[in-house]
């Protein structure tokens, strides 16, 4: 049960990526053992985040890979095309950003994880913890975004190679 719980951590803080497997193999069109991965469900931000509250819908053509290892740990690799809606739910106002990404999700035996993504990313970071990385809580960044979690799901270390494109709640505001 703790490894789901990291897998979905890790998972919404990429902006929810495929952590969950689904899809019927034939639909993947990439070749074996790759799997379409459905959009998640649309979210509501609370306004700890961006000081509103933010509704997150997204649209996806991503497939996931799922390699385990002898170790105990499972990799979960994602290509494909993801974009999220992100709506203001006080104003109404909504801009729509690309945040497709290929990245590589990586849980291990003792269930701390780490995620290493290339491309446009959507990050969603706590306030403490965009504090502490100087990101803001929701953005779309471009480049190599890394970072590795404890087994409790908290981020120890982050590390972005390339910069914020989108400031999501400044460009609600």
């Amino acid at each position: 049960m703790r490894r789901l719980g990291i897998i979905v951590a890790l998972s919404a803080v990429l902006g929810m990526f495929g952590g969950m497997l689904t899809a019927s193999p034939a639909l993947a069109g990439r070749g074996p053992k790759w799997e379409f991965q459905p959009a998640p469900p649309t979210i509501i931000l609370d306004p700890s985040f961006c000081g509103f509250a933010v509704q997150v819908t997204s649209v996806s053509k991503e497939f996931a890979k799922v390699l385990k290892t002898p170790d105990g740990s499972i990799t979960f690799l994602i290509t494909g095309s993801f974009r999220h809606s992100y709506t203001n739910l006080s104003t109404g106002k909504t801009i729509t950003q690309n945040a497709s990404a290929s990245a590589k999700l990586t849980v291990n035996s003792d269930e701390s994880g780490t995620v290493a993504s290339r491309g446009l990313t959507p990050a969603f970071l706590s306030p403490a913890d965009a504090q502490r990385f100087g990101l803001p809580t929701v953005s779309v960044v471009a480049g190599a975004l890394t970072y590795s979690m404890d087994p409790d799901g908290n981020i120890t270390s982050l590390s972005l190679h390339g910069h914020v494109l989108v400031n999501v709640c400044a460009a609600l505001s």
